[in-house]
């Protein structure tokens, strides 16, 4: 990578030979091969080593979905606070590489996305059991000691993006002046609030259409919008296609 990525989800890495040098803001780490390897994207990251003729897997999951599954408290609570979760042991590696083949083919074909997501939750739930009950994440140096204001706001709207919340209810909710909230949100995604907000409850929107027979209409309001009209001329403006042109493609 030439400069450090950063984006609103869930990552997780697997390497099935060599490893991989990433640098979290000031830190240094590299991830051995073989164990699953998951962090919160918003976090800055960059590749600056590759050893390993193989290719490695990255997945990501939406960080509204991660926190739906509601997965060990303390274990979400590390993923937010900044930390880069390794599974303590190599012991699953033997099908990682196999579901992993699995999950990106499956998320890109749209019809077994959701079958993607929940072996996806289960192999989740299984490294918070082993990570939590080792004695690694005790003394883990990978962490940042506070959340930043970005990343305050992200989660926030991950876990309202469903409710009618506006740039006020957002800066009340995170100690800032909306002004000020929205222009550093701006600053690191490009995108104002309202327009992530928007485009947050869209990509919910599009998955409901896919996997549910929830009315169009539900999934409107379930997805945050306050009128089918609001909805619909979002919808397409993102996605050149109405909603039920959008269902009958990908259903």
């Amino acid at each position: 990578m030439r400069k450090p990525d950063r984006h609103n989800e869930i990552e997780i890495n697997y390497f099935t030979e060599g490893s991989i040098t990433y640098l979290f803001k000031d830190q240094r780490i590299t991830i051995p091969a073989k164990r699953l390897t998951l962090f919160w994207g918003l976090i800055p990251h960059q590749i600056v080593h590759h050893e390993g003729s193989s290719p490695y897997f990255v997945s990501t999951i939406p960080l509204s979905q991660f926190l739906a599954w509601k997965l060990p408290a303390s274990f979400v609570d590390k993923v937010l606070k900044g930390e880069l979760l390794l599974e303590a042991s190599d012991q699953h590696s033997g099908y990682d590489e196999f579901l992993f083949k699995n999950w990106i083919k499956d998320l890109q074909s749209n019809r077994s996305a959701e079958v993607a997501l929940l072996e996806m939750q289960a192999r989740l739930s299984r490294m918070a059991d082993s990570y939590l009950a080792s004695k690694q994440h005790k003394h883990s140096p990978i962490h940042i000691n506070e959340v930043s204001p970005v990343e305050k706001i992200a989660s926030y709207i991950a876990q309202n993006y469903h409710k009618p919340i506006k740039v006020s209810d957002i800066g009340e909710a995170v100690g800032f002046h909306p002004d000020y909230a929205n222009a550093i949100f701006k600053k690191a995604f490009g995108s104002t609030l309202s327009e992530y907000i928007t485009e947050e409850r869209i990509s919910h929107a599009q998955r409901k259409l896919i996997v549910t027979a929830t009315s169009i209409t539900e999934v409107a309001f379930e997805c945050g919008f306050n009128s089918i009209s609001r909805f619909n001329a979002a919808f397409q403006k993102l996605n050149r296609c109405t909603p039920r042109d959008f269902r009958k493609k990908y259903q």
